[in-house]
């Protein structure tokens, strides 16, 4: 079952988040301030993001954490998957598919985008295996940072 993050399940996407960002399917670690901030604006408003947990057997399995912005090149709203963790023991469940066609079944947007590190290549192939395909992008980033 997939359905919207809620208060109740603070402590829970707050340890996973942190477990994914010490996994390899990132690139480096984040300030452990900016997942509560993130876990704050999903409990503030989806104007920007929305979170979802991913159950399986009536249990927490994992967390997906959705990103918004427009596109002129896509014509419209642009979804971005920013995160998807399944906890280890409910890996190769199918969990991470299932998420992924409830996604394309439910949003209006224009274009779902994601990105990922390329040794993740399980997650890739899960991706195309759901019709995503690859951008041969570069993409840069400046990060203001915190006083």
């Amino acid at each position: 079952m997939i359905r919207k993050i809620t208060e109740n399940d603070r402590e829970f996407y707050i340890n996973s988040a942190l477990e994914f960002y010490a996994s390899e399917a990132v690139d480096h670690k984040i300030p452990d301030s900016y997942i509560e901030k993130t876990f704050d604006e999903l409990m503030r408003s989806d104007v920007y993001a929305e979170g979802y947990i991913i159950e399986h057997d009536g249990q927490r399995a994992g967390y997906a954490l959705l990103a918004k912005t427009f596109s002129q090149e896509a014509g419209g709203m642009v979804m971005w998957l920013e995160e998807i963790f399944i906890l280890p023991e409910f890996r190769c469940c199918g969990l991470g598919g299932e998420f992924l066609r409830f996604l394309k079944e439910n949003t209006t947007a224009a274009r779902l985008r994601l990105e990922l590190c390329p040794s993740n290549i399980k997650a890739c192939d899960v991706y195309k295996r759901h019709g995503f395909e690859v951008l041969n992008y570069n993409q840069m980033i400046f990060d203001k940072k915190e006083p």
